[in-house]
């Protein structure tokens, strides 16, 4: 096994999480398997209990576990299904070690930050890269670890130790570090200033760690005399050096990093040069042009409590933007603060309602994403009723399906007190209703989490079609709260149909309304397992009935083979669709890149 370890230097924020992505698709593409590990230096066990203020979205994983956002870009990146122990925290090795203190396994000994904690993490990185994640059999070629943080912080320094002792043990041919590090350029002089990098190398070295490559974040490329500075001061050869500068779009630094020839060093530094293959890039470089090249806006609403920070809804965000490019429309995502649509607003900050209510009527779609609590509920509510009313392209996802139900209960069945027992564990028509085997005394680790089949009751639905016309799909939770099964055949009766269910049929899924154009609900979250090239089903429905393309993309799915008994599906479209006029159909031959998406439809 080799390993890449990328660390960031002078502040936080610079796109390590990315820059480690990257570095992963790269080395795939030269051919090498890869897995990745993130270390968040908290004490948390894990993201699950932190606010979306805090720390971003929690994104889920297959196997339940609640991470990190940046294991969201490498699963993206890379097409990888990671598990829970790719994502190591200050916790999870406290806890072990404890857990081994108190089984006596030390045998009496002192327990220690080292050689006990620090082991633990060395044990946990080994044994997390052998796992497989790419579907194969056996481990990967290479494990891209991201030390979360910056060098020098306090919570860090067991990790430091632990892999400076790691990249001894392994020796120098199965090691290479990545250091990505600030080249600030100060607007009164215009220069490049490199005393913040060397600062931070001087650290890293200090710490027992000496970087093989500098990937240097900066507003536009390095000079070569800053480069050349940077080599002498920081012991790295002038061709390690890359520069990560200001680009349009993610999509842009594979690039960045291979026409710098960052693969070579690095396969370089692993011993591996003889063995991988120049880097094939080709399908990602023609998705980031067609990317580059979009303009015909696609206008999507984003109704939701967190958006003062917008990394909240981060995969969100990358499923429209996925199912965007696929309808070859440029994303134009119009942030509504959801209790600035509330009556309330309108008597305290009215400017700021009538902005929202604009926002909102000046838009092709409105999606309500998932959250937690009772503040915004009323105005996400609200834009059901709109999208419901005005015949709006509507997603609401885990939350957002069930502020459908409860808004539908409300205004069709007439059921004015409706609610959740989330908000009102009192009220007499509950809708949605706490989950039995949910926990209302430990918030960690508690909820319905993961991958969870979802079969389709109504095999003609459009969800349904635009899944390929499987029988079934596998998509990840996350929720304590579901639609109360008691109260189906009223809605059913109404208008409402449940068209995914699980497998006792009594758990909804997903909620359509078949006399409107695009109006869906899931109780999952679709947008873990959109990748670039393959969208998420449900997201590429709401992008292209948001702009007029919906009936020609079903009536295309309609014309695929039909579905097997198993909901498995090759993947091996023969037909296009029309985008736009023109036809798209992605170099993997599969339609729109969506068909066969992982997105729960298996291969």
């Amino acid at each position: 096994m080799k390993y890449v370890l990328v660390t960031g230097g002078v502040v936080s924020g610079l796109g390590k999480g990315v820059t480690a992505s990257s570095i992963g698709l790269l080395l795939k593409a030269c051919g090498l398997r890869v897995t990745s590990i993130k270390i968040d230096p908290y004490l948390n066990t894990d993201a699950g209990t932190m606010s979306p203020f805090e720390h971003g979205e929690v994104f889920v994983l297959d196997d339940g576990g609640e991470v990190d956002l940046d294991l969201g870009n490498y699963e993206r990146f890379l097409d990888i299904k990671l598990t829970r122990d790719n994502n190591i925290t200050t916790g999870k090795i406290y806890q072990s070690v404890i857990n081994k203190e108190r089984k006596g396994d030390y045998l009496g000994k002192t327990v220690q930050v080292v050689p006990h904690v620090t082991d633990a993490i060395q044990e946990w990185i080994e044994r997390a890269a052998m796992i497989p994640v790419d579907g194969k059999e056996g481990p990967a070629d290479v494990c891209v670890i991201e030390l979360g943080g910056t060098i020098g912080d306090i919570e860090s320094m067991p990790f430091i130790e632990a892999l400076g002792q790691f990249s001894y043990r392994v020796g120098p041919g199965n090691f290479c570090l990545v250091h990505v590090s600030l080249v600030p350029v100060l607007n009164v002089v215009g220069e490049q200033k490199t005393k913040p990098t060397q600062h931070s190398v001087r650290g890293l070295r200090g710490l027992g760690l000496t970087p093989n490559i500098l990937a240097c974040r900066s507003t536009k490329a390095l000079d070569d005399n800053v480069k050349g500075k940077l080599s002498q001061f920081c012991h790295v050869p002038a061709e390690n050096i890359v520069t990560l500068y200001d680009v349009p779009n993610i999509w842009h630094i594979p690039l960045l990093l291979r026409d710098q020839k960052a693969h070579e060093a690095i396969l370089k530094g692993l011993n591996l040069l003889g063995i991988a293959r120049e880097p094939d890039l080709t399908e990602w470089t023609a998705r980031t042009k067609v990317y580059d090249m979009l303009h015909d806006p696609v206008k999507i609403a984003m109704v939701g409590k967190y958006i003062g920070l917008k990394d909240s809804y981060l995969s969100v965000l990358k499923a429209l933007l996925h199912a965007s490019v696929g309808c070859r429309k440029k994303l134009v995502v119009e942030w509504v603060e959801a209790g600035h649509l509330e009556d309330i607003t309108a008597k305290e900050d009215p400017d700021a309602y009538k902005a929202a209510w604009n926002r909102l009527k000046g838009a092709d779609g409105i999606l309500v994403p998932g959250g937690f609590g009772d503040r915004g509920v009323q105005g996400k509510i609200l834009a059901a009723k709109y999208a419901r009313e005005r015949k709006v392209p509507f997603l609401g996802i885990c939350l957002g399906m069930q502020i459908a139900v409860i808004e539908y209960a409300r205004s069709v069945l007439g059921l004015h007190n409706a609610n959740s027992t989330e908000f009102d564990p009192e009220t007499s028509n509950p809708c949605v209703i706490f989950m039995p085997e949910g926990s209302k005394t430990h918030m960690g680790g508690t909820m319905r989490l993961g991958s969870r089949r979802t079969y389709f009751k109504v095999p003609d639905c459009k969800s349904a079609k635009l899944y390929g016309n499987a029988n079934f799909v596998d998509e990840r939770h996350r929720h304590r709260y579901e639609v109360n099964p008691d109260m189906i055949s009223q809605f059913e009766a109404a208008g409402l149909s449940f068209v995914g269910r699980d497998e006792s049929g009594r758990r909804m899924e997903i909620v359509e309304l078949p006399s409107h154009p695009y109006f869906i609900g899931v109780q999952f979250h679709p947008e873990f397992k959109s990748r670039p090239g393959k969208p998420s089903a449900v997201f590429l429905g709401l992008i292209s009935a948001s702009c007029g393309q919906l009936d020609s993309l079903l009536h295309n799915f309609g014309q695929l083979s039909k579905p097997m008994a198993n909901g498995i599906s090759n993947g091996k479209a023969t037909i296009k669709a029309q985008q736009n006029g023109n036809y798209f159909k992605s170099s993997n031959g599969s339609l729109n890149g969506v068909y066969s998406n992982g997105n729960g439809v298996h291969h």
